[in-house]
């Protein structure tokens, strides 16, 4: 990815933060047939030192068998949006803009590794279901199934696990403009009614490092 030094977010709680607002991430692998990617939500799990991602697959998924410690690419798209160089305050200056895009995401390297583990499997089906519908004030449960639709769903499914050994932020949210171009952005995203998300980050205020 390139990552221009005033666009790198390296903090890892921010990073973090990002992943688990938008958990559906894009898993990159190379396969002897070329680069695959599938579209997999994904839930961060912490001990100590270890960072990984956990998720599961379906059984006919060829990605859990091919697993075995291949290196993959995690991709998290963050909130995105279009930038229109009519939001500058510069542009009436010197006119001297042009259109972009800002966005915010994640890439996570690490090594993919299969879990076919009855166990394992309800237990992280259990916590990516609580983490997804603790924002519903009535929240669905796996217990709220049939037990036996429970067994015969686990048994078409495969965990997955990725160990992060690198993990590399991009926040292109105007840090290359002056406060008042940013300002403008800011502002230009509320009146067009921004539900990206993208509005608190071009904020002055907000600038990453």
């Amino acid at each position: 990815m390139y990552l221009p030094d005033h666009f790198a977010e390296t903090r890892q709680d921010v990073l973090l933060s990002l992943i688990e607002a938008h958990r559906l991430a894009t898993i990159v692998r190379q396969d002897p047939d070329g680069l695959v990617a599938d579209h997999i939500p994904l839930i961060i799990y912490q001990r100590g030192d270890l960072l990984s991602l956990r998720g599961h697959v379906a059984r006919a998924n060829p990605l859990w068998r091919l697993a075995d410690g291949k290196d993959v690419l995690v991709v998290f798209q963050g909130p995105q949006t279009y930038i229109s160089p009519g939001w500058y305050p510069s542009k009436a200056e010197h006119g001297k803009v042009v259109p972009t895009w800002n966005y915010a995401v994640v890439h996570a390297s690490g090594r993919l590794v299969a879990i076919d583990d009855t166990s394992w499997l309800h237990g992280h089906a259990n916590e990516l279901t609580d983490a997804n519908e603790a924002r519903f004030k009535k929240a669905w449960k796996v217990s709220d199934a049939p037990a036996a639709y429970i067994e015969a769903t686990a048994r078409a499914i495969v965990g997955i696990e990725i160990t992060v050994t690198r993990m590399t932020g991009k926040w292109k949210v105007s840090q290359n403009r002056s406060a008042a171009d940013r300002a403008g952005v800011a502002s230009g995203l509320r009146n067009v009614g921004d539900t990206s998300g993208m509005t608190a980050l071009v904020a002055p205020s907000e600038q990453t490092p």
